[in-house]
């Protein structure tokens, strides 16, 4: 078996890309683009496209400047958050340097005591996520919408009007379906392409600030990788384990899990989580007459482990897992991320006891101290699935 994984001649990391859109970012910046840094898939995008601004995902996947942040955070936090608050701290991320305004949710309390300290280095709006879905947390979230773009028209001396976020839905939205469709390449099989080039390509696109070159890129992509699979896959066989990944955002170990796993002979297939499919799933509803409550609705509606309870998590991956024709379930929680490390018990149930499948918790952080245990359990977790 050739375990080699295969990339595209012109495939591009994660920090490539990064790197590159800090010129871009800078050579916008330097034409007058107003910009608004954020952490999390719960912020509305479009309100911030509505006011003419640029939204960008900051800095939070390594641990360089984590030993910096531990001065003031403790050693017992989410990687995340301590690199989120490292990097803004240490002046080393770009993208919060050329941000006007950082945007914060309350997904975790670690977070939220966090922004506190961000705002003392740089102008952050809070929105105060509710944990429930409930006809009250829908109304209070609608709340937060709104005074969200206010804070953005107050910021920026601007106007948002209801024709502005219309517009931005629809931009938005086409995006939601381009990278759902290119995720979903992972519903063929064999695979297509590997899951750790969609991942890469999905977090790396945050990096290209227009939209729709955006969308252009991956749909391009997603139509080579179909043609290449009829004319090269379709119909062979392969003996490889289909893979769903689910839990925290995995950029950040990316590496040492999803890379490692694929090049042990596994091909990952699905994704679970913040960076993959969760937030693309549902669109904004682009007809309801009040723009605010389609956009608290869709918002509210993510995946998260926030969530309480959050059973449309468990019913996604139940369904993913069919549609998919997934072999085998890895969660991954980052260190401290507690919501994450409770509900990984539903999903072992949900995975082991209700579908009979395979399933891997792994519990880890962004240095490579692990490294070597992680390939141990992975190849053993491999070793457990007959294909």
């Amino acid at each position: 078996m050739d375990n080699a994984l295969k990339l595209p001649a012109d495939f591009e990391t994660y920090p490539e890309a990064r790197k590159a859109g800090f010129l871009r970012m800078k050579a916008l910046k330097d034409s007058g683009a107003k910009v608004v840094g954020m952490f999390c898939s719960f912020v509305p995008y479009e309100l911030i496209y509505a006011a003419g601004a640029l939204p960008v995902g900051l800095c939070a996947f390594t641990d360089e400047p984590i030993p910096a942040a531990e001065a003031n955070l403790p050693r017992n936090l989410c990687p995340l958050i301590k690199a989120s608050y490292g990097f803004a701290l240490t002046d080393t991320c770009p993208y919060f340097y050329f941000s006007d305004l950082v945007v914060g949710e309350t997904t975790c309390d670690g977070k939220k005591k966090m922004f506190e300290l961000l705002n003392e280095i740089k102008e952050t709006h809070v929105m105060q996520l509710p944990h429930s879905r409930d006809g009250a947390a829908l109304e209070f979230w609608k709340g937060q919408v709104i005074a969200f773009k206010e804070k953005l028209e107050q910021k920026f001396s601007v106007t948002i009007t209801e024709e502005d976020i219309r517009k931005a839905i629809k931009q938005k939205n086409r995006e939601r379906r381009v990278m759902k469709d290119f995720l979903e390449l992972g519903k063929l099989d064999p695979a297509p392409l590997s899951g750790y080039e969609m991942g890469t390509r999905i977090d790396a696109g945050m990096f290209s600030f227009d939209l729709d070159e955006r969308c252009d890129i991956i749909e391009k992509r997603t139509a080579e990788v179909k043609a290449e699979w009829e004319a090269t896959k379709k119909g062979t066989p392969s003996t490889r384990p289909r893979l769903l990944v689910t839990g925290c955002p995995n950029a950040g170990v990316r590496e040492k899990i999803i890379r490692a796993v694929e090049e042990m002979g596994a091909d990952i297939v699905a994704f679970d989580t913040c960076n993959g499919i969760r937030e693309k799933v549902e669109l904004v509803d682009e007809n309801n007459p009040d723009v605010y409550e389609a956009l608290a609705i869709k918002y509210l509606n993510i995946n998260c482990s926030v969530m309480s309870p959050n059973q449309s998590r468990m019913d996604y991956i139940r369904q993913m897992v069919e549609e998919y024709n997934i072999d085998g379930v890895i969660e991954i929680v980052l260190q401290s991320c507690h919501t994450y490390d409770v509900e990984a018990y539903y999903v072992k149930k949900l995975v082991v006891e209700e579908l009979d499948k395979a399933y891997l918790n792994i519990e880890t952080d962004y240095s490579q101290s692990d490294k070597g245990q992680l390939s141990t359990r992975l190849a053993a977790f491999l070793e457990t699935i007959d294909r």
